[in-house]
């Protein structure tokens, strides 16, 4: 039976050591000002778009705290709950476009940092295991890192959690999601994923944003048609519906 990594791998440890250091830059990563602790400046920080209640199921803001959204109602997801803690409207889309994409890992251990303090607010069963959504390897190795990864290895640091990040591997290509309508996407994500031993073991996904939870919808079936009696989805941001105010 494989166990949860308590530590990076090897080949990911010196990039992992680096963000769970958290070494910050003096001045805030949005608008220059000096910065504290957190790495944004304090009006910064006050107006990131924070979420409280929404869909218990997929973490949608507008249904009151408990309630499920419409569309869950109609086709529950393979996840029982989801927990979001920012909206993904400006700043954060642009602070997690700077951790994927311009590999500014201050960014990362800021989103990192507001994902661990709101869940440990509002979370209310311990998962036997933190798993990051992968990526294919091409993938992978074109970005230099698995932002998930992470953002896992953060999470489980603060909250004291173990990480299993071979758990879950993706087993072929797919294309990006972005500018797929919702049937597109998940044609797209069908048998991507594949997944050792995971029976009787209760997870929690880990990822940077939930937009249709297609990804994390299918990585959730494939960790229970492996055994798996649970698995949460607990992400940094949750896109609001096409209707919804941007915060």
């Amino acid at each position: 039976m494989r166990h949860p990594e308590n530590h990076p791998p090897s080949t990911a440890r010196a990039l992992a050591a680096r963000f769970l250091d958290g070494l910050l830059p003096p001045t805030c990563l949005l608008c220059g000002a000096s910065a504290d602790s957190h790495g944004l400046c304090r009006p910064c920080r006050t107006d990131l778009p924070r979420l409280a209640g929404g869909c218990r199921q997929c973490a949608l803001p507008g249904p009151p705290p408990g309630r499920l959204c419409g569309a869950c109602l109609r086709r529950p997801p393979g996840f029982r709950s989801a927990a979001a803690v920012l909206a993904y409207t400006y700043p954060v889309d642009r602070l997690v476009w700077q951790f994927k994409f311009r590999r500014q890992l201050a960014a990362g251990h800021l989103l990192a940092g507001e994902l661990a303090t709101g869940l440990a607010e509002r979370i209310t069963w311990r998962p036997d295991a933190l798993v990051p959504v992968p990526l294919h390897f091409v993938r992978r190795a074109k970005r230099g890192f698995n932002q998930s990864e992470l953002l896992a290895w953060r999470l489980g640091s603060v909250l004291e959690m173990p990480v299993d990040c071979g758990l879950l591997r993706r087993a072929r290509a797919t294309s990006a999601q972005s500018g797929l309508d919702l049937r597109s996407r998940r044609r797209n994500l069908r048998g991507a994923f594949r997944c050792g031993g995971a029976a009787g073991r209760r997870i929690a996904l880990v990822d940077d944003v939930l937009t249709t939870g297609t990804t994390l919808n299918e990585c959730a079936r494939t960790l229970l048609k492996a055994g798996a009696v649970e698995v949460a989805a607990w992400v940094v941001a949750r896109v609001p519906a096409p209707w919804q105010p941007r915060i």
